[in-house]
């Protein structure tokens, strides 16, 4: 189990969107999780989102996997890296490096990012969006980090697939060892280039824009035929200029898109839906033949575990706890079941040494359903 070397309270204090900073031996002793063979096996799965970059000789080339074999057969020792996004929801022990991390919101957590670079090999300079803790594995890598200043670093085209800017003075140019954490916040430019064959483990946190807010909304509202209404006013009057909006008809039209957005209830089911849904295809299987509540029962009461999908989300709002939203679904749960909705959301797997009673009918019977639609697992083998 990977522990952090510091108190993760104090560190989102001082440093959390405010500064990035490097933290030496933030884990001690570590050890990679994956080896390069078995990173480069998941880039040649369909399912799992991953890239190859190369700069040889300063010629920038990228490519989406999956990738075969040969890919792989010559490509020499400097100046490429291949990526994997989401490794977490692919790789168990590749997971492990997220739990440190799960006293932060789980709604804000993205995936965790794992590139294998040669030497000389990185993405180039450029400037994600979202906070980022990147952990060195093997080998050495060198990092500089440039100040935050919108507006001051201008794109680069190297590449179509690649979002680079022009170089920049750094305010942070350090070499990170195994162990060794980089934080990044938001809108702050950096670059790093392996020294040597080296394995960086991202784990990133990410907020939706107000872009995404919206329109994502507007997409629940469509989904669930809300406001299906149009404006009433039966006291309509004539006006002098035909093309004139009237303050009266902009407050009428006004106020329809605020009730929507003042329904309580409505804004915290949309909220549970959207964050409850993973940016990132999930490894969901449903069972075939599929489970009955008595084999679920059985399976629990054997001693044996349930697991739940690497990556899925299972978020509840603060004041109702027993309100759950699973992979984007509403799951309502009755007070008893407490315990339960405590441990679907809160912890990757159940079994029945966690509950302080013997599990109830209905709580088996959810247990089901969601072992069913492939949320939860049972590893047969």
């Amino acid at each position: 189990m990977y522990q952090l070397t510091f108190s993760l309270q104090e560190f989102l204090s001082q440093y959390w969107q405010k500064q990035p900073t490097i933290i030496k031996g933030g884990f001690a002793n570590f050890q990679d999780p994956i080896t390069a063979e078995e990173l480069a096996g998941l880039t040649m799965e369909e399912e799992v989102d991953s890239r190859f970059v190369s700069n040889k000789d300063n010629v920038w080339q990228a490519e989406h996997g999956p990738f075969s074999e040969d890919k792989f057969a010559d490509l020499g020792e400097s100046h490429w890296s291949f990526i994997v996004q989401a490794a977490n929801h692919w790789h168990a022990g590749a997971a492990q490096l997220v739990e440190p991390f799960k006293s932060m919101p789980q709604w804000l957590f993205d995936d965790l990012m794992i590139s294998y670079s040669v030497k000389g090999g990185g993405v180039g300079p450029h400037i994600d969006q979202y906070d980022v803790f990147i952990i060195q594995g093997q080998g050495k890598r060198h990092w500089r980090v440039g100040a935050k200043d919108v507006g001051q670093y201008k794109e680069v085209s190297n590449h179509s697939a690649l979002r680079q800017i022009e170089s920049f003075e750094a305010i942070i140019d350090d070499v990170l060892e195994p162990g060794d954490i980089l934080y990044i916040p938001p809108g702050f430019p950096h670059d790093g280039y392996a020294m040597e064959p080296s394995l960086s483990y991202s784990v990133g946190f990410r907020s939706p824009k107000e872009q995404e807010l919206i329109s994502n909304f507007a997409d629940y509202v469509l989904a669930h035929d809300f406001g299906d209404t149009h404006l009433h006013k039966p006291d309509l009057a004539t006006q002098s200029n035909f093309g004139a909006i009237s303050s009266s008809d902009l407050a009428s039209l006004t106020q329809m898109l605020q009730d929507n957005l003042a329904d309580p209830i409505r804004l915290k089911d949309f909220m549970g839906c959207m964050l409850s849904q993973s940016r990132h295809q999930l490894d969901i299987v449903q069972p075939e033949p599929v489970w009955s509540a008595e084999d679920i029962a059985i399976h629990l009461e054997s001693g044996q575990i349930i697991e739940k999908v690497a990556g899925l989300r299972a978020l509840f709002h603060e004041d109702e706890p027993h309100l759950l939203y699973i992979n984007g679904e509403v799951i309502k749960l009755t007070a008893a079941m407490g315990e339960l909705a405590a441990l679907l959301s809160g912890s990757d797997s159940l079994s029945t040494d966690a509950f302080s009673q013997p599990v109830e009918s209905d709580a088996i019977a959810l247990i089901t359903d969601l072992v069913n639609k492939g949320y939860w697992f049972i590893d047969e083998e």
